[in-house]
């Protein structure tokens, strides 16, 4: 059926490997909505968000969603579709403009084995004019970041560094001093860190 205004979904917690037992919800999605939420898991590629309309199914936030199945008239979809950036590999990496930072470690796939928000780990102490975001921020002052994608389910560019040795170490050393007890622990993984992911939110 073509994409309606208003479209019934049904969704669930997902519950991998097993049946889930938990309850279903019921919930009416604007077109918009529907479509927001198929291009934060698959991007903004037409076909591909086509594909999942047409397949009637997605997760996403550890839910499962259900739907009957659509097949979006390609003007329509075009112009849902037109409201999201596109990549912008010539966009430079502004320290100001960035928001959260994700530490990502080696592995197949590479794993996120801590992220920190700006706006938690920027406040400043009585006794204290640095905080573990301002160490942060210096290795992009000597090393600044790459370009890599724009991400639909982040809501902004992503741009990745590399540490090399002496600095992810002058950083935990940082850490140490300036993070939080509670977030003590998780810093403790750092050695294995193998990239910064850095995310700026499009204004």
């Amino acid at each position: 059926m073509p994409l309606p205004e208003s479209i019934p979904v049904k969704y669930t917690e997902e519950e991998a490997g097993s049946i889930s037992m938990r309850p279903m919800v019921r919930q009416t999605f604007r077109a918009a909505e529907l479509v927001d939420m198929v291009v934060s898991v698959a991007g903004k590629d037409p076909a591909r968000v086509n594909r999942i309309l047409h397949a009637g199914t997605v997760v996403f936030h550890s839910y499962r969603y259900w739907w009957q199945g659509l097949d979006a008239e390609p003007e329509k979809l075009e112009a849902l579709l037109a409201v999201y950036p596109d990549a912008e590999p010539s966009r430079l990496f502004r320290a100001e403009n960035c928001t959260e930072a994700l530490f990502e470690s080696g592995g197949t796939p590479p794993r996120h084995s801590l992220r920190l928000r700006r706006e938690e780990v920027h406040r400043r102490g009585w006794f204290r004019s640095r905080t573990l975001w301002d160490a942060l921020m210096d290795i992009t002052r000597v090393r600044t970041p790459t370009y890599r994608e724009y991400s639909y389910s982040l809501r902004g560019d992503i741009y990745t560094l590399q540490p090399d040795p002496a600095a992810l170490a002058g950083f935990t050393q940082q850490a140490a001093k300036l993070a939080a007890r509670s977030l003590r622990p998780q810093l403790a993984q750092l050695s294995g860190v193998t990239q910064f992911l850095f995310l700026c939110p499009r204004k």
